[in-house]
C-alpha cells in the first residue's frame, strides 16, 4: 500500500537519504525475545516492539526498564536484527540509476541506562558492514552514514546534504516543523495517512521503489 501525492520523476542526480533504526534494520524479534530473557514479560508473550513497550510501562519503574532494554537490544542485540525486507533491492536499484544515498539517523553515542556502555554507533556500522551495505559504488559510502545526537541536529544534517529525498518510519520527524521544506519525504509505515500530510505513505520497499522508480514491476 502507497498513497502518494504529485512528485517529480526520479533523474540520475537523486540524493536519497534513508533513516537506520526500524526503517533499514529491524529489532521486532529481537524486543520480545530480549525482554522474557531478562523476565520483563511472559515467556509465552506475543507481541510486536509496541506491544513489548505497552506491557513493561505497566510495570513498577517501566519506563526506565524499558529505556533500559532499548540500549540492550540497540546495543549487544543488534546482532540478532534483520534487515527490512526489500531494502538490499531497492538500495542496488538506487544506486544504479546513479544516484547517491546516505544513511542520516538519530543514534546516540551510547544507550540510556546501558551498564555496559556499548557504542551504538559502532554497532550500527557493524552490522551494516555484516550485511554487505557499505560499499562506495553499490552500497552507501561510509563517508555518507551519519549519525546524530539529537532530532535537531538529524534535520540539520538532512538539509546540509541538499537531499531530494528522504525516508523514515517516524511521523514526527517528517512533520517537524524544521524538516526541510524542498526534500520529498516518504514514512515507511503500515498505517493510512492522514488528510493532508506533507508526506508519502509505504508499507514496503517495494511500494517505495515503485513510487521513486515509477517503471518498477509489482
Amino acid at each position: 500500500m502507497f498513497a502518494a501525492k504529485t512528485f517529480a520523476v526520479m533523474t540520475p542526480d537523486f540524493r536519497i537519504g534513508i533513516d537506520f533504526d526500524n526503517t533499514i534494520i529491524t529489532y521486532e524479534a529481537v524486543f520480545c525475545a530480549m525482554a522474557k530473557r531478562l523476565g520483563l514479560i511472559a515467556p509465552d508473550f506475543s507481541g510486536n516492539k509496541r506491544a513489548v513497550r505497552d506491557a513493561i510501562r505497566l510495570l513498577p519503574d517501566g519506563e526506565i526498564a524499558w529505556q533500559r532494554l532499548q540500549g540492550g537490544v540497540y546495543g549487544k542485540g543488534i546482532a540478532e536484527a534483520t534487515m527490512v525486507e526489500g531494502f538490499a533491492a531497492f538500495l542496488r536499484r538506487a544506486r544504479a540509476a546513479g544516484g547517491a544515498v546516505a544513511i542520516v539517523s538519530h543514534k546516540t553515542e551510547y544507550g540510556h541506562y546501558d551498564p555496559d556502555r556499548v557504542n551504538l554507533r559502532s554497532v550500527a556500522l557493524d552490522w551494516l558492514e555484516m550485511q554487505n551495505l557499505i560499499d562506495e559504488t553499490s552500497g552507501v559510502p561510509r563517508s555518507g552514514i551519519y549519525f546524530e545526537s539529537t532530532r535537531e541536529e538529524k534535520l540539520k544534517r538532512i538539509a546540509a546534504l541538499s537531499l531530494t529525498h528522504f525516508i523514515d518510519d517516524l511521523e514526527e520527524v517528517l512533520s517537524d516543523p524544521g524538516f526541510p521544506p524542498d526534500v520529498t519525504r516518504i514514512l515507511i509505515a503500515d498505517e493510512k495517512p492522514e488528510p493532508a500530510v506533507p508526506y508519502a505513505v509505504c508499507s514496503t520497499w517495494r511500494d517505495i521503489e515503485r513510487l521513486i522508480f515509477p517503471g518498477t514491476a509489482a
